[in-house]
C-alpha cells in the first residue's frame, strides 16, 4: 500500500502484513514471523503498537530501520552472548535460530523512569525484591542496574515474577536464572557503553533467551525504538520527562495520552504530524547509533509543540 511520507511528501510504500508463501505463519504486534523448522524468518512491517493493542496507522520505513538496527546490535553484541541471528534475508526479514523460549522478559533498569518510578512515587521503596533508597527523582540514575524480570504471555500484560515463584513455577532451574542475570546485566553494560559513545541513554530494556540444544541464547530482539527506552544525553534533565527528545515508543504513548488514548476502547489514526515525528525516532535511532548522526540533525518535535 501506498501512502504519503509526511516527512518528505513523497508516495512511499508501506507494509501492513507481508505475504511470504512459505512455513508456518504467527503474527506478532509488529513482526511476522514464519517457522521453518529449526529456523525462523523474522519480517519487520510497519505496524506500530502501544499498551498492548496494534494501531490503525502504518509508520513509513518502520520496519526497516527496526531491522538494520536489530541486526547492527546483534552482530557487536556475539562477542558478549550468543544470540539467534543467522542471516539478513532482505530489507526487512532475518534469518534465526529457532529457540525454545524462557517464558520470561528480563528488564533491565539503570534509571527511575517508568513503572518503576509510578511505584517509587506512590511511597514503595522495595521493588522486584530490590530496596531503593528514599529521596530519588524521576529519571534518576540508579547506583547500579537492577534486574526486574516479569512472565512472558502472549496475551494478556507481563506481570512481574521472582527468582522463587518462577523455580517454583518450573520456568527454569537455579543456575539457568543465575546465568541469565547475569547475561542480562553484561548485555546491558554492553549497549550502555556503545549508546553513552553516540550521545545517547539507554535507561532500561528488555531481553529474551532461549535454549537452543543445550546452548543459552538471546532472542526476540535488543534494544530498538519498540523494546527499549533511548534518551538523548544532552536533554537528559533529572526530575523531568523524558519524552521530547527520545528515540523510543514512550513518545507515540504520550502523544496517545495527549488525544485521549490509554489502551481501552478503539485506537484512533495517528495525525501526519505524529506519524512523521514516530517514523523519525525509528529511523534516527539507527542512524544516530549506527552511522554516527548527531540527534540535533533529527529535528525532532516535542510533544506540547504537537499539541499546543
Amino acid at each position: 500500500m501506498e501512502v504519503v511520507d509526511p516527512l518528505t511528501g513523497d508516495l512511499v510504500e508501506v507494509v501492513g502484513f507481508s505475504d511470504l508463501r512459505i512455513g508456518k505463519l504467527r503474527r506478532g504486534k509488529v513482526r511476522d514471523v514464519y517457522d521453518l523448522g529449526d529456523e525462523l524468518l523474522i519480517y519487520h512491517t510497519d505496524r506500530v503498537s502501544a499498551f498492548d493493542v496494534v494501531l490503525p496507522t502504518l509508520i513509513p520505513h518502520k520496519g526497516e530501520y527496526l531491522q538494520r538496527l536489530s541486526v547492527y546490535w546483534m552482530e557487536k553484541s556475539r562477542k558478549v552472548f550468543p544470540n539467534h541471528l543467522i542471516a539478513v534475508a532482505d530489507s526487512r526479514t532475518i534469518r534465526v535460530r529457532k529457540a525454545k523460549r524462557i517464558d520470561i522478559e528480563w528488564v533491565v533498569r539503570k534509571y527511575l523512569y517508568g513503572s518503576l518510578w509510578r511505584e517509587y512515587s506512590e511511597g514503595k521503596r522495595e521493588l522486584y525484591g530490590i530496596k531503593l533508597p528514599s529521596g530519588l527523582r524521576k529519571a534518576e540514575e540508579l547506583p547500579s542496574p537492577i534486574v526486574t524480570p516479569t512472565t512472558k504471555v502472549d496475551k494478556g500484560h507481563d506481570q512481574a515474577i521472582t527468582k522463587r515463584e518462577a523455580l517454583e513455577r518450573g520456568l527454569l532451574d537455579n543456575e539457568t536464572w543465575d546465568a541469565l542475570e547475569d547475561a542480562s546485566i553484561k548485555l546491558y553494560e554492553f549497549y550502555e557503553r556503545e549508546a553513552k559513545a553516540k550521545g545517547l541513554i539507554i535507561p532500561d530494556f528488555k531481553l529474551e533467551f532461549g535454549w537452543v540444544g543445550g546452548e543459552l541464547i538471546q532472542i526476540d530482539e535488543p534494544p530498538t525504538h519498540d523494546s527499549a527506552r533511548i534518551w538523548a544525553s544532552s536533554y537528559y534533565r533529572v526530575g523531568e520527562s523524558q519524552e521530547d527528545h527520545c528515540l523510543d515508543k514512550e513518545f507515540l504513548r504520550e502523544c496517545l495520552r495527549r488525544m485521549g488514548f490509554h489502551g481501552e476502547g478503539e485506537a484512533p489514526i495517528l495525525p501526519p504530524v505524529v506519524v512523521g515525528e514516530v517514523e523519525k525516532r525509528c529511523i534516527g535511532a539507527y542512524r544516530v547509533l549506527a552511522e554516527g548522526e548527531k540527534i540535533e540533525a533529527l529535528g525532532l518535535l516535542s510533544v506540547d509543540a504537537i499539541f499546543k
